[in-house]
C-alpha cells in the first residue's frame, strides 16, 4: 500500500517555532484580534435568520429564494477558501486579511441597499467570497507564531469565538431586526468589517516572512491542492471535524422553524438556546485550552467524541419520547457544543502542521470542506428535517457518528497521530 506522504512529514517543534512579532497592547492582543478575525464568517451566516420573515415580505421573496441568500452565501464562502490560504502563503497573511475585510464591507452596504431577492442573493455572494480570508488567514497567523503546546491553546480561545459566533448571532440579528428592520442587521455587519478593517490595519503583523513565502503559479497550486485532497490523512481529519460541527450548526440554521415553531418562542426568546450553546462552547474551549500539554490530543479528542454522544442519545431519547419542553430540549445542545470545542483546536493544529511550509493552503482546504459541508446541510437536509425534531435530534447524531468513524479509522491507520502535537 502507497503510503501517505503527508502524513510521514515531521510536525515542527517548539525549538523550532519562531517567537511571536511584536504586537501592540498587552500579551493577549493578538490572540484577541485573531479570535476576532476568525468569527466574522460564521457570524455574518446567522445574524439574519431571524428576520427571513420580514425580508421575504419585503422584497417578495419566494421561500426558495431566502434558502439561496444562504446557500449562495455558503458556496460562494467554500469556493474561495481554496485561493485564500494560497494568496496568503504567497503575498504575505496582512495583506489578504485586510482585503478581505474591506470587501467583505462593501458586500454588507450591497446587501443592506439591496432592492429584490436577486440582488440580495448576489451581495450575500459577495459576502461569502470575502469573508473567508479572515477566517483562513487566522488559523495560519496562530502556527506562524505560537509554538505547539501555546498554539492549542490560542486556538482553543479561537475555537470558543468561532463557536460563540453563530450562537450570538441570531440574538443581535434579532434584536436589531426588531427595533430597526431588516436592513439594519447588514448596515451593523457593515460597520463590524469596517471596525475590524481598521484595527488589524494598525495593528496586525505580518507573521510570514518573504523568505518562506510560495510563488503563486497555477501548476504548482493546483498539485498542492491535489496532493493535500488525496491525502487520506488529511480528509479524514477534516470530515472528522468538519461533521461534528454541523451537528450543532443543523438546529442552528433551524433555529426559526426550532425554537419559533416546536417549541414556541418568541423572536426574542431565541437567546435561550444559544445561550446554552455559549456556555457549552466557553466550557468545552476553556477546557481544552488547560488540557494543552497536560493530556495527549488523542485522549482530549475522544474525550469531546464521547460528549457528544452521551448528548445525542439523551437529545434522541427525550424528542422519542414526545418531551418538547424548552429546556428539555436545549440542554442537550450545550452539552454537544461542549464537546465539539474540546475537539476542535487538536484536529486544527493537526491539519495545519501536516505541511509546515503550505499552512495557508492546509487551512484554506479544511476550511472549504467545512463550508461545503455547510452549504450542503443548509440547503439539502436542513429543509427536509427541520419539520419533525426527532428527524433533527437523528441529524445531529448522524454528523456526529460520521465524524467519530473517520476519526476512529485515522487513529487506526496510524496509531502514533495525535500523542502530541
Amino acid at each position: 500500500m502507497k503510503r501517505d506522504t503527508l502524513a510521514e512529514q515531521t510536525p515542527p517543534t517548539d525549538s523550532l517555532t519562531s517567537s511571536p512579532p511584536l504586537v501592540l497592547g498587552p500579551h493577549w492582543a493578538l490572540p484577541a484580534l485573531l479570535a476576532a478575525l476568525s468569527v466574522l464568517g460564521p457570524f455574518s451566516i446567522d445574524t439574519y435568520l431571524p428576520a427571513f420573515s420580514g425580508i421575504s415580505t419585503s422584497l417578495a421573496a419566494s421561500p426558495l429564494q431566502m434558502q439561496q441568500t444562504l446557500s449562495a452565501y455558503l458556496l460562494a464562502f467554500a469556493f474561495m477558501n481554496l485561493f485564500h490560504g494560497a494568496l496568503a502563503d504567497s503575498f504575505g497573511r496582512r495583506p489578504v486579511v485586510l482585503w478581505g475585510v474591506a470587501a467583505f464591507g462593501l458586500a454588507s452596504v450591497g446587501c443592506a441597499l439591496a432592492q429584490s431577492a436577486e440582488q440580495l442573493i448576489f451581495f450575500r455572494a459577495m459576502q461569502g467570497m470575502s469573508a473567508g480570508a479572515s477566517m483562513v488567514v487566522s488559523r495560519a497567523i496562530i502556527r506562524d507564531v505560537f509554538a505547539p503546546t501555546q498554539a492549542q491553546k490560542v486556538m482553543s480561545q479561537v475555537t470558543l469565538y468561532f463557536g460563540l459566533a453563530p450562537a450570538i448571532a441570531p440574538i443581535v440579528g434579532g434584536w436589531l431586526y426588531t427595533l430597526l428592520g431588516w436592513h439594519s442587521i447588514f448596515w451593523f455587519m457593515a460597520l463590524l468589517g469596517a471596525g475590524l478593517w481598521l484595527v488589524n490595519w494598525r495593528v496586525l503583523p505580518e507573521t510570514l516572512p518573504i523568505a518562506d513565502r510560495q510563488p503563486l503559479r497555477l501548476k504548482p497550486l493546483i498539485k498542492g491542492y491535489m496532493e493535500l485532497g488525496l491525502s487520506a490523512r488529511f480528509l479524514l481529519l477534516a470530515v472528522s471535524s468538519a461533521l461534528p460541527f454541523n451537528g450543532m450548526f443543523v438546529y442552528i440554521l433551524a433555529s426559526p422553524e426550532f425554537l419559533g415553531g416546536h417549541l414556541q418562542l418568541a423572536p426574542t426568546q431565541f437567546f435561550w438556546m444559544f445561550l446554552c450553546t455559549i456556555g457549552g462552547i466557553m466550557l468545552g474551549a476553556t477546557a481544552s485550552g488547560r488540557m494543552a500539554g497536560v493530556l495527549a490530543p488523542k485522549r482530549q479528542i475522544r474525550f469531546g467524541f464521547l460528549t457528544m454522544a452521551v448528548a445525542s442519545v439523551i437529545n434522541i431519547s427525550l424528542n422519542a419520547a414526545g418531551l418538547y419542553h424548552p429546556i428539555l430540549a436545549i440542554v442537550p445542545l450545550g452539552i454537544f457544543s461542549f464537546g465539539w470545542a474540546v475537539v476542535m483546536p487538536p484536529i486544527t493544529l493537526l491539519v495545519l502542521d501536516m505541511n509546515p511550509t503550505r499552512r495557508g493552503m492546509a487551512s484554506s482546504l479544511q476550511a472549504c470542506i467545512t463550508s461545503a459541508a455547510n452549504g450542503v446541510v443548509a440547503g439539502v437536509i436542513v429543509p427536509l428535517v427541520m419539520h419533525s425534531s426527532l428527524t433533527m435530534s437523528l441529524a445531529s447524531a448522524s454528523f456526529w457518528a460520521i465524524g467519530l468513524g473517520a476519526w476512529l479509522y485515522l487513529h487506526k491507520r496510524w496509531p502514533e497521530l495525535g500523542r502530541n502535537i
